[in-house]
């Protein structure tokens, strides 16, 4: 009588944990669950490659800007060149022999500006 108590018992407790494995398997394998798997693993992936870009980025500045120092010194220059000076636009108006100069000039490129 033991013997089949305990054979009972144990079929009823491997009958539970298969269930609840192949319930939660099941969970898993909803497409709400796998949209958002996917969806986890491209932000992983998306933050890595990124990590990885910037990380380049900054590598390449540095050897850049080491290179420059390097080159700069075997040819002997040392001093920072002069920036020019602000280019002046002509302003196109119906008198052409007085033309009107502006310093900054900004265009927009928003095409829905003028509707």
């Amino acid at each position: 009588m033991f013997r089949r108590t305990f054979w009972f018992s144990t079929g009823v407790a491997a009958g539970v944990w298969a269930t609840a494995k192949v319930n939660r398997k099941l969970r898993q394998l909803t497409p709400e669950s796998l949209a958002a798997t996917a969806a986890n693993k491209a932000l992983e992936t998306g933050q890595r490659l990124k990590d990885r870009a910037v990380g380049f980025a900054l590598d390449v500045r540095d050897n850049m800007a080491q290179r420059e120092a390097e080159l700069g010194e075997a040819l002997g220059i040392h001093e920072d060149p002069e920036l020019p000076a602000p280019r002046r636009y002509a302003v196109i108006e119906n008198n052409r022999s007085n033309p009107k100069y502006i310093e900054n000039t900004t265009y927009s490129y928003n095409r829905n500006e003028d509707h």
